[in-house]
């Protein structure tokens, strides 16, 4: 059975499509994610397969359960973390995660146990006496993960996890996503605008924008297929690129190329040096080239690719 069965899921307000006839699936155990802009649909994407927002149209099921007639249920069986920091910084961590699991009405011994192993697994148990205002961001991060963890579910939502954190507590994020989807079989479906995170968690990835899934697939396969190698040309500003540009698009070894002012993107299909080729292109048709360089495709060059622009706000490790 699969984890999550989406078909043409559409949500809308007012005159805005956020989620625009979208359909995929994911595998039980799988780490599927969406790669996307602010406002390509993400959010409203996870907030319908958790029950929290109703389709304008379309179907889907978590864990077998149909999101809308079978609500309770889903709620059972998923975990969710929140964009926004959703705990209450006075209380400690361990009476945070006592408090969410007596709402699931377990009782007292087995919430113990839940809240206990869920500290554990984001090793966050020398610190559950302490207040969580005295936390890092990092910290309270794996608080939220540990007790959206509490109810053992079998599909964990995670939107935007690591939005705002540092280099460094972002990979720890990462690391215990991955324990959690590891040692606990839980399949987990990642939102986030950092091509790093999606290519270092993700086993497929679908590309997002306005509403749409423009491409999905693993991110072996998404970076193979732009081709071998990406050439970045810079021109003097002011200087022809398009015009270059347009000579580019007639070489038989150019899959694709994107303009953003004065620099080009080149996705190159054959293997070999390129540049040398390049150059001799532009001094036989007098374009002045002020950088060229080379490198293997990115997920970022993925997404220039397909949806045309680079992600904005990007971070870079």
């Amino acid at each position: 059975m699969k984890a999550i069965v989406v078909d043409n899921l559409t949500k809308v307000f007012g005159h805005l499509v956020a989620v625009d006839h979208i359909s995929f699936e994911v595998g039980e155990g799988e780490i599927f994610g969406f790669l996307g802009a602010n406002g390509a649909g993400k959010t409203s994407t996870i907030m319908m397969l958790a029950t929290a927002l109703n389709p304008s149209s379309g179907m889907a099921t978590v864990c077998g359960y149909d999101i809308v007639r079978e609500r309770d249920r889903v709620r059972e069986s998923i975990g969710i973390v929140f964009e926004e920091l959703s705990l209450d910084i006075n209380l400690t961590a361990r009476e945070n995660l006592d408090f969410h699991a007596s709402l699931y009405h377990l009782p007292r011994k087995v919430r113990d146990e839940r809240v206990s192993q869920s500290l554990h697994l984001v090793g966050l148990e020398d610190r559950q006496n302490i207040l969580v205002k005295y936390y890092s961001g990092g910290m309270q991060r794996r608080l939220e993960i540990a007790r959206a963890m509490l109810n053992s579910p079998k599909v964990l939502f995670l939107d935007e996890p690591t939005l705002g954190l540092d280099v460094q507590t972002r990979r720890l994020l990462w690391d215990y996503a991955k324990t959690v989807n590891k040692e606990s079989s839980t399949t987990i479906l990642l939102n986030t605008h950092y091509v790093e995170e999606a290519d270092y968690l993700c086993n497929r990835i679908a590309v997002l924008e306005h509403g749409r899934i423009v491409k999905v697939d693993t991110p072996k396969a998404l970076k193979d297929s732009l081709g071998s190698s990406v050439l970045s040309i810079k021109f003097p500003q002011g200087a022809r690129a398009s015009e270059f540009a347009n000579l580019l698009n007639g070489m038989s070894w150019v899959k694709k190329v994107d303009q953003h002012d004065s620099q080009l993107e080149l996705s190159v299909g054959d293997r070999g040096m390129k540049i040398p080729e390049v150059v001799r292109l532009a001094r036989t048709h007098g374009f002045v080239i002020s950088a060229i360089g080379e490198h293997k495709p990115s997920l970022e060059d993925v997404f220039l690719h397909y949806v045309g622009k680079k992600l904005q706000g990007e971070e870079h490790e």
